[in-house]
């Protein structure tokens, strides 16, 4: 298929803070509800409404409330077998973050700048946060998503085995 990479809607999220750090692998939240269904519910396909994503393809990354049941079965009624993600249609591999461009280049060029005049409020923060990706080119998108052609190129041969030299080579 010409061009695959360019119908791919990756997916991931961020996390910001004004003060410190707080690893967020330390927080758990037990719920009999998956906060993850209604925020797709409620934002994210009336979002999608407003475009065309019949060719479009959805990535996610492994994480418990992105490949829940009903997480999984809810994306899969938008997009069929157009999902990649662990436990979809389409397998997307384990802690694989040299992999999806929002990790290995999206969100640490995002932070460099957002946090280059030391923001003190949330609303500066959040004014910085707009202004990054507003800024962001689609030119430069192309490169980025191009070069995760090209890591996915050099894994194919192993067969998704860990490779760290990865990012030594590209």
């Amino acid at each position: 298929m010409v061009d695959f990479h360019k119908r791919i809607l990756f997916s991931d999220e961020a996390h910001f803070w004004l003060n410190g750090y707080v690893n967020k692998q330390n927080c758990r939240i037990w719920s009999e509800a998956n906060p993850q269904v209604a925020l797709i519910t409620n934002f994210f396909i009336p979002e999608l409404n407003n475009h065309d994503v019949q060719e479009l393809w959805f990535q996610q990354d492994g994480a418990t409330c992105h490949t829940a049941r009903a997480t999984i079965d809810l994306l899969k009624d938008t997009f069929g077998d157009r999902l990649i993600s662990r436990f979809g249609p389409v397998n997307w591999p384990p802690r694989s973050c040299d992999l999806t461009p929002l990790d290995y280049f999206l969100w640490g060029y995002v932070k460099s700048l957002v946090y280059e005049d030391k923001p003190q409020t949330l609303d500066r923060l959040e004014g910085n946060i707009r202004l990054v990706i507003a800024d962001i080119r689609p030119q430069m998108l192309e490169k980025v998503i191009e070069n995760s052609t090209s890591r996915l190129d050099y894994i194919q041969p192993s067969r998704g085995s860990p490779m760290p030299e990865i990012i030594f080579k590209m």
